[in-house]
């Protein structure tokens, strides 16, 4: 009986229950998009290996480290491989075509990062092709690029027009594997610098290292840093972790307000429903006057009136959740340029779950206190 009862009272008032639904709906829906755009942000930091450190100069990632650091790192204890690159800033045709493009040493660079899965063969054409280059599924995808045809970027870094013939197509271990990025060799931007700018030439923006235990890594990395201090070039050696963390810092700002946002539009629904409730338990205080004559107790007519909040808050919440998954994907097509990874994570629901049931709790508050104080001769007297 409760639940009919429960049924009926939440859409008595057709009307006022469905925009509120809808109201619940597409305030769950920003807070899920809001909270997808934060996750996407940290999306590098948790692909991070905990088994690879990265060394920058330390006084900005913009100054270059000379290629010779490479043999005394292998030599430091507890170092299993050595890698190195460079942002190359080149975009293809026109600047908006913004991606991440690296020169790296091919074969340690790759395998640094198993999760980038690519061919045998693909990888051998890669490996053996000076003027050859590797992207991601979705990077190729957007470009309509297959194997065999030849890129041509225009550096910024490295000005000129450059052209790579397309050796791979690599596609991410799991659905955090950023597929938007292109490799390129760093031997061939090298020797080109050795013949136009010598004094450019055997330089590296970074160095990418394997460990051989997570536990060794800040031991290593004291280790790197004291080996070239007071050098003409110190280096800063960091977790790949901390490394992504340095970048996500310099937009705290914005996710702070993004964060912020989101949970104001829970609180501006919240008031939407507890005023919706407040309007409903007032219409019906001569209906709870006589059902406290009959004999029924608070407890029952707080579970009413509960019932009624958790319905029309669940079911704007479920549908708000559903809308979800299509309006992120929307939403990643969109700016899917400067989110590589853009996904709805297990987190997000459980919050955006949770946000909807807080709402529905509270929005009852106020209602079943009124109910529960009320006397009956003061309810009867509202009942025409």
């Amino acid at each position: 009986m409760l639940l009919k009862l429960v049924l009926r009272n939440a859409f008595r008032h057709r009307l006022r229950s469905l925009l509120t639904v809808l109201g619940m709906c597409v305030a769950i829906l920003a807070f899920a998009l809001l909270r997808t755009v934060i996750g996407a942000w940290y999306a590098g930091v948790e692909a991070s290996s905990a088994n690879r450190l990265v060394i920058r100069n330390s006084i900005s990632l913009v100054f270059p480290l000379p290629l010779s650091y490479r043999d005394k790192i292998r030599q430091i204890d507890g170092v299993k491989t050595v890698s190195y690159g460079n942002w190359f800033g080149g975009y293809y045709i026109d600047r908006k075509n913004f991606f991440a493009n690296f020169s790296v040493d091919p074969e340690s660079y790759l395998s640094l990062y198993p999760e980038y899965l690519l061919p045998d063969n693909q990888k051998t054409a890669f490996y053996r092709d000076r003027k050859s280059c590797v992207v991601g599924r979705k990077l190729a995808r957007r470009f309509g690029w297959k194997v065999g045809d030849t890129i041509t970027l225009t550096g910024t870094i490295f000005p000129g027009k450059w052209d790579f013939v397309l050796r791979g197509i690599y596609q991410g271990r799991d659905d955090t594997v950023d597929e938007n990025q292109f490799f390129l060799h760093w031997d061939y931007i090298n020797e080109t610098l050795k013949k136009t700018v010598p004094r450019r030439a055997d330089q590296v923006g970074f160095y990418v290292i394997g460990i051989a235990a997570p536990e060794l890594a800040a031991k290593t990395a004291e280790a790197i840093d004291r080996t070239f201090k007071n050098s003409r070039a110190e280096t800063l050696t960091e977790t790949e972790k901390a490394f992504q963390l340095s970048f996500v810092s310099m937009s705290e700002t914005i996710l702070t307000a993004i964060r912020l946002v989101s949970f104001v539009v829970i609180v501006i629904i919240l008031v939407v429903v507890a005023n919706t409730m407040v309007m409903s338990v007032r219409e019906r205080a001569g209906e709870y006057a006589v059902f406290k004559t009959l004999g029924f107790g608070s407890f029952y007519l707080s579970g009413l009136i509960l019932g009624e909040s958790l319905l029309i808050t669940g079911l704007g919440g479920a549908l708000g959740i559903v809308l979800t998954f299509p309006a992120a994907k929307t939403f990643a097509a969109a700016v899917g340029n400067w989110f590589p990874v853009f996904k709805v994570e297990a987190l997000t629901l459980y919050l955006a779950v949770a946000a909807a049931l807080m709402v529905g709790i509270v929005a009852a508050v106020i209602p079943i206190w009124r109910v529960a104080s009320v006397r009956v001769v003061e309810g009867l007297g509202r009942i025409g």
